[in-house]
């Protein structure tokens, strides 16, 4: 894996290097969607709740989604957190490998308003969109805020490694 020039280049090896390859795999697929779709995301994004979104993508309106990455069934079915995430965004997704699509059209998973990737190391696919709830004007501009500030300041660490990247 870490001789793969496909992934080896990309940042996103920092943000999800305690999991599983295929995590950085499809964070990548989803990366490459949301671009052609004027979607602009970063990775492991912490959030004022104390919780971290999976991936963070800002749109040329500035709406905020969040996508959670599951790559195993053990770890969908075991979480409970993904709910604290919809207060910080205008949509969210799940984004999994194929072969976990069908278990999030259970109705824990709000299958009416989450939204389903499938994906992989070379693209994602929208299975289901995301209901939209707008955020408050107040935590917009706060989360829009924040996630400029920690995007700037990923960029600044990269000229500087000692000015660290505030994951």
């Amino acid at each position: 894996m870490a001789s793969d020039p496909i992934l080896t280049n990309s940042s996103m090896v920092d943000c999800f290097a305690d999991g599983p390859p295929i995590a950085i795999e499809v964070a990548r697929g989803v990366t490459r969607l949301f671009c052609r779709h004027d979607l602009f995301a970063m990775c492991e994004v912490p959030l004022a709740n104390g919780r971290r979104a999976d991936l963070m993508a800002i749109g040329p309106k500035g709406e905020l989604t969040i996508v959670e990455i599951k790559v195993s069934r053990a770890d969908l079915l075991g979480d409970q957190k993904w709910v604290d995430y919809l207060d910080y965004c205008d949509r969210f997704f799940w984004a999994v490998p194929q072969h976990l699509a069908a278990l999030l059209d259970d109705a824990r998973f709000l299958p009416g308003e989450a939204g389903l990737l499938v994906a992989d190391r070379y693209d994602a696919a929208v299975i289901r969109e995301p209901s939209t709830r707008l955020l408050a004007p107040a935590r917009r501009k706060a989360e829009t805020l924040r996630f400029a500030r920690r995007a700037a300041r990923r960029l600044s660490a990269q000229i500087d490694p000692s000015l660290g990247d505030d994951r």
